[in-house]
Order: C-alpha cells, then structure tokens, then sequence
C-alpha cells in the first residue's frame, strides 16, 4: 500500500466511531484463543498435573475463557471443573503468546486452599482421565504447551515465596517433549 492510500485509509479510520475502529481492527487483525491455565502446588512442592482424554503427555489444569471472563476468573473455574480443587493464585501470572497455533495463554501459579483432602483429588471432568501430584523432580512427560508454560511462569517469578527458578527450569526443559 502507498504511502498515500495509507494515510488516506488512515483518516477516514480516524472519524469511525469506537465499535466502527474495533469492528476494522478485528476483521483485518490475527484472531488468537486465550486460556488460562494452573500451576497448582502443594506445600511438601509437589504439581498437580492432569491427563487430558485427548492428549498423550501431562498437563495441567486450564482451558478457554468465556467470552467477557477475566483469566484469572477462568483459571478458578477451569480448575473447579476439572479436579474439583479451590485454589488460591498466587503472584502475577505469566503470558504466553504462541504465534503459530494463535493461542495465549494467561499462566497462573496456585495453591490449595481449605480442608481438601489432596491425597483424594480426581477428574471431574469427563475431558480429565487421571490427575496425580509429582514432586518436581519426578515429572512426567509434558505436553508442550504445558512446558512452555513452565518456563516462562519460572522466568517471570520474582516472588520470594516462588519455587525456584533453576529448579523449576530444569524440570520443565527435562520433561519437554523431543
């Protein structure tokens, strides 16, 4: 496009209304999905990952946001609905922008709150086939995103109550699929 068209397309985009600029800015923009997703870690360390029916490898807690949902309103409900677990999140999140797929993922760590006997989380979803705590040396064999998204929520803790970064980087680029 010339210089020319450019600027000319650009002011009439100027005196759209608000709905009229955003109805041109999604139609011409990449569309991406956003999820959130739950790191949930017990006190002794330990993950909580889950099996997904339609996936090999690990993973965790997390799906899609309802459209208007906050992530972190998301992040709650995905985990209520897939282990039946109330959370706590801790920290800020990480995101995670994969460009090829077009997904974003919004990257929480999380914390059990309540009585909740730990030992009895379980699918209760019929998406979920197994959930298990790992320590964290002795994780299974992650599904990608979920390995990414280990290590960008390690890279971005600066928390002083956050696992360890190199531990956390170390089991997530151990785990990473090949």
């Amino acid at each position: 496009m010339s210089g020319r068209v450019q600027r000319a397309a650009l002011r009439i985009y100027r005196r759209l209304p608000t709905l009229g600029r955003r109805w041109v800015v999604r139609t011409l923009a990449p569309t991406y999905t956003v999820g959130a997703m739950c790191f949930i870690e017990r006190r002794d360390g330990a993950l909580l990952l889950v099996r997904h029916l339609y996936r090999r490898r690990w993973g965790v807690p997390g799906g899609l946001l309802e459209r208007g949902e906050r992530p972190s309103d998301a992040a709650l409900r995905e985990v209520g609905e897939e282990v039946h677990l109330r959370v706590r999140l801790v920290g800020e999140p990480a995101v995670v922008v994969d460009a090829v797929p077009q997904r974003v993922d919004i990257v929480y760590r999380a914390e059990p709150i309540g009585d909740a006997d730990l030992e009895a989380v379980g699918p209760s979803s019929p998406e979920i086939v197994e959930a298990r705590w790992f320590p964290r040396d002795e994780l299974p064999e992650l599904q990608h995103e979920t390995a990414g998204a280990l290590v960008a929520l390690a890279r971005s803790s600066r928390s002083p109550q956050a696992p360890s970064v190199d531990a956390l980087l170390t089991a997530a680029e151990d785990r990473r699929p090949r």
